[in-house]
């Protein structure tokens, strides 16, 4: 008797042109996370993720997108939108890296505060917030999520299944390791 299993596999495609991206387009194994800046899973996730870039270097493509749960996270909608409005702005992985290593601290002051420490052009940056010039965006992304399956944060998409398995460093990095090498690339 053969039985079915269901893979829940990313739907939106990793896009050069608008998804954060850090490493090469020819790594051989990419890892797609869905986050919210305000969820401690998130949090914990996070030098697990930088971890395993520093040991996997140029094999390791590492793609992260929006997904606040803002039922849980009262601050991860804006969070998302200030992450953006520093993309806009040419500083997407400074902002990014400064919300989970201060994620206790996410109100509108405090994004208000880590702009100006990045020395983004604060005036442009707390405009675009009060207009919500980003949310947008952070929705599209967290539709794709809802869309490929993400019902939580993290979720992580190794060459574009769902890695249903924990984000442990050593789990994730044996994962990410047997992909690298099934790679064709």
């Amino acid at each position: 008797m053969s039985q079915t299993q269901w893979e829940a596999a990313l739907v939106s495609p990793v896009d050069r042109t608008r998804d954060h991206i850090q490493g090469s387009a020819g790594a051989p194994v990419t890892l797609v996370q869905y986050g919210d800046y305000e969820c401690p899973y998130c949090g914990e996730a996070y030098p697990i993720i930088k971890e395993i870039q520093a040991r996997m270097g140029d094999r390791l493509r590492f793609v992260f997108r929006n997904f606040p749960i803002s039922t849980s996270h009262p601050h991860a909608e804006h969070a998302a939108e200030a992450a953006e409005a520093a993309d806009a702005q040419g500083r997407f992985w400074e902002m990014h890296d400064l919300l989970y290593e201060r994620q206790r601290h996410l109100t509108d002051q405090d994004l208000h505060l880590y702009a100006e420490e990045l020395g983004l052009d604060v005036e442009r940056f707390d405009k675009e917030m009060e207009e919500n010039l980003h949310a947008p965006r952070v929705y599209e992304d967290f539709m794709s999520g809802v869309r490929s399956g993400v019902n939580g944060t993290p979720t992580f998409y190794i060459d574009g299944v769902r890695h249903d398995d924990s984000y442990e460093r050593d789990v994730l990095l044996d994962a990410l390791e047997r992909a690298a090498a099934a790679s064709p690339r």
